[in-house]
């Protein structure tokens, strides 16, 4: 007999008997718990528990109802992740001219590595067009001279793809409220700089100017506040002051923003990260779990 995985996912303050709780719940209901992650994290409790479900003496639409009833008694989000459940969540990507983050995200879904489905990309220039529409994408772009204007159709055609979540891959365009509220903690950037320095323009040229020996790029949730969003993931790169030129540097960190955005976007699309307060937490045991489901597949079941 084929087992049925899932994944109870539990967020909130902190306090005691929350394990218990949801243990004795699944227990009385013949749920086996297989493995189970929990931390602590500036006073929010997060735990993720790995359970089979297979012979189970209530059915799924029972489960899910009681986890989400104990979730509200208790003040804690609960979710449910089974396999193969729910379409993946669709990504709309953002660009200008610069060709190398869209070709990385590209490869990667072709890959198998993104658990989403690539649904538009959308730009400010026409340069990107036939590399979008050669992938399969469907490419539309307005002029970002007039902003108000470019940003209206930014959101109708996000609507219109119905976009979970917004990727910039070197959109290179500063964001209002307009675009940001509608998308609030689903709209991932990379910047060329280790956040929070060097933020807003030609941060690769400032980082060459003031002789810093290391630079790097960062991957971060969008807020409208320039560039000073949630850090989700950075890496770095050496500067060899005094030989590289500013055009080395660039090209050093344009090596690595494609790989650590599609990365921070693989981590979203898997549920591995969570916001509190301001700062991304990495979700105890998830991508150990997700693999022990058999891959990022794992989907979520949870209150619409």
């Amino acid at each position: 007999m084929t087992r049925v995985l899932a994944i109870v996912s539990v967020l909130g303050r902190d306090q005691k008997g929350v394990v218990a709780r949801i243990s004795t719940y699944l227990a009385e209901r013949d749920v086996n718990i297989e493995d189970i992650e929990q931390r602590v994290v500036r006073g929010q409790f997060l735990m993720d528990m790995l359970v089979d479900i297979t012979d189970a003496s209530a059915s799924l639409d029972e489960l899910i109802p009681g986890l989400l009833a104990i979730g509200d008694e208790i003040g804690m989000e609960i979710r449910v992740a089974l396999h193969g459940q729910r379409e993946r969540k669709r990504v709309a990507i953002l660009v200008s001219k610069e060709a190398h983050c869209l070709e990385q995200i590209v490869a990667d879904h072709r890959a198998g590595v993104l658990n989403g489905e690539l649904v538009t990309v959308l730009g400010n220039h026409e340069s990107l067009r036939e590399l979008a529409e050669g992938a399969g994408l469907p490419f539309d772009w307005h002029a970002s001279t007039d902003k108000a204007a470019h940003e209206e159709f930014l959101v109708e055609r996000l609507a219109a793809a119905k976009a979970d979540v917004v990727v910039l891959a070197r959109y290179m365009q500063i964001l209002t409220g307009t675009v940001v509220q509608p998308f609030a903690g689903r709209i991932i950037n990379i910047h060329p700089s280790l956040l929070p320095y060097f933020p807003g323009a030609n941060p690769y040229r400032r980082a060459w100017e003031d002789g810093v020996r290391v630079s790097g790029c960062t991957a971060h949730f969008v807020t409208e506040e320039l560039d000073a969003g949630p850090i989700i993931l950075q890496d770095v790169f050496q500067i060899d002051v005094g030989v590289d030129t500013v055009e080395d540097v660039r090209t050093k960190g344009r090596a690595l923003e494609g790989k650590v955005l599609s990365r921070a976007l693989q981590l979203y699309l898997n549920n591995e990260i969570v916001v509190i307060n301001g700062k991304v937490v990495f979700k105890p045991g998830m991508r150990t779990l997700l693999r022990d489901m058999g891959g990022p597949q794992a989907q979520e079941a949870q209150r619409p």
